[in-house]
């Protein structure tokens, strides 16, 4: 199926803004700022660079495995211990408490690419990137129910501590690491701390912008959602979005073994490991009704660009007469029924031009089908866009084999204003 951009440009539908949030543009620019710097002027130590990375897995399966798929959709059950790491992961990646996050991404869900989607695709790349976090306006997410979240008393404990979670998991930890074990406080911040959330939070990102633009809609095209390896790629497997939003209860993002998602991966080591149970999936039979849907789609959409033959009710009936006088003047032949013009075809004929030209008026089923040469599914179909009449009686079967009607003489004239 080919791709499909967006419709949408980088500022299309922007919408009027009412004010900054403050705290969120200095998160998202003072931690870039600050990963440069170490970068550029400082020199990164190996420990630091694998930590950083680890750290990274870390806050990006906070985010994936646990304030996506656990706490948004609630695909799978986690044990005391998973929910905790899964909680101060997501903590790490500085992107708010799983009570906003996920009521943002439920209304997403709900109200997809309308005013009420607080990512709304329509608004452009940069709104659903970062513009609908650092910006306010008028327009506010849809009402959706996230009582189960409030009643549960670890996130309810994390939303209530999550400021003090944020500065000790987010900075303050992957900073002391690397100073503490192998003496590189400069590094521990600018690289696992500041270099990480960038990465992470751009990542997580392009889950409402690219997964909204690049790819494909092998499920569902009513949408913007879309499949893409860059998108699984850039966020740790979210990237099949278009089977997301499908069948968004599906503890896996990527329903093909040999598709990227490490989310589930570790989702299913989890359940392997007994720290996660009741790992929802929705039946492969749905699953695949859903694509078969869109290939239909698809095809009708080709079927319909295509040329065909004109409908057998709408060709002329003629009489066996009428077809043998109009044949001495071009080039008509009979098979299976239907009268055909070959008249400008004749020169291209694989079997030469006399081979046709010298049969015009005749019945040619047989040797069309076999009786001298088998023909092709490209032939049948070439020989059909020449129709232009059908033969008045057709083909009679008597005594248990094929005759034509100029054997046998039930031959129905018509009017002769249906041969015009």
């Amino acid at each position: 199926m080919p791709y499909i951009p967006a419709t949408s440009s980088l500022l299309a539908g922007f919408p009027p803004i009412k004010g900054v949030r403050w705290f969120n543009v200095l998160v998202l620019v003072t931690t870039p700022a600050a990963a440069l710097y170490g970068l550029c002027c400082t020199t990164l130590h190996s420990w630091t660079a694998a930590f950083a990375a680890a750290y990274y897995v870390f806050s990006m399966l906070g985010i994936t495995a646990g304030y996506h798929r656990l706490w948004s959709h609630r695909s799978y059950k986690a044990s005391k211990g998973l929910q905790y790491f899964l909680l101060l992961g997501g903590t790490s990646a500085a992107q708010g408490s799983v009570c906003w996050w996920a009521r943002s991404h439920r209304s997403h869900h709900r109200y997809t690419d309308t005013d009420f989607d607080p990512y709304n695709s329509s608004r452009g790349l940069l709104w659903t990137h970062i513009g609908w976090m650092v910006v306010k306006t008028d327009i506010h997410a849809g009402k959706v129910d996230v009582s189960d979240l409030e009643k549960d008393a670890i996130t309810r404990w994390q939303h209530r501590h999550y400021f003090s979670l944020m500065v000790v998991f987010g900075f303050f930890l992957p900073t002391l690491v690397p100073a503490l074990l192998w003496d590189d406080l400069t590094g521990g911040f600018c690289i696992a701390a500041c270099l990480r959330l960038t990465v992470a939070h751009h990542s997580t990102f392009c889950i409402n912008s690219i997964a909204h633009y690049l790819g494909e809609q092998p499920y569902d095209d009513r949408l913007s959602p879309k499949d893409h390896l860059l998108s699984a790629i850039l966020t740790m497997g979210e990237g099949y979005h278009n089977f997301h939003h499908q069948f968004p209860m599906d503890y896996r993002n990527a329903f093909l073994w040999y598709q990227y998602d490490p989310t589930k991966w570790f989702i299913a080591l989890c359940g392997w490991l007994r720290l996660a149970t009741n790992l929802r999936v929705f039946p492969s039979n749905e699953i695949e009704k859903g694509a078969l849907s869109m290939k239909l789609k698809f095809l009708k959409e080709v079927q319909d660009a295509l040329e065909w033959p004109v409908a057998p009710e709408k060709l002329p009936v003629v009489s066996w007469e009428t077809f043998q006088e109009q044949s001495r003047e071009r080039t008509l032949i009979l098979v299976s029924g239907f009268i055909h013009d070959v008249s400008a075809f004749v020169d291209d004929h694989p079997g030469g031009p006399q081979l046709l030209a010298s049969k015009s008026g005749q019945d040619m089923t047989s040797a069309f089908f076999g009786g001298v040469y088998a023909h092709s599914n490209a032939a049948h179909n070439l020989l059909a866009m020449m129709r232009v009449g059908i033969l008045a009686g057709g083909m009679e079967v008597l005594d248990g084999r094929d005759v034509s009607p100029g054997e046998r003489l039930h031959i129905v004239d018509c009017d002769t204003s249906s041969s015009s």
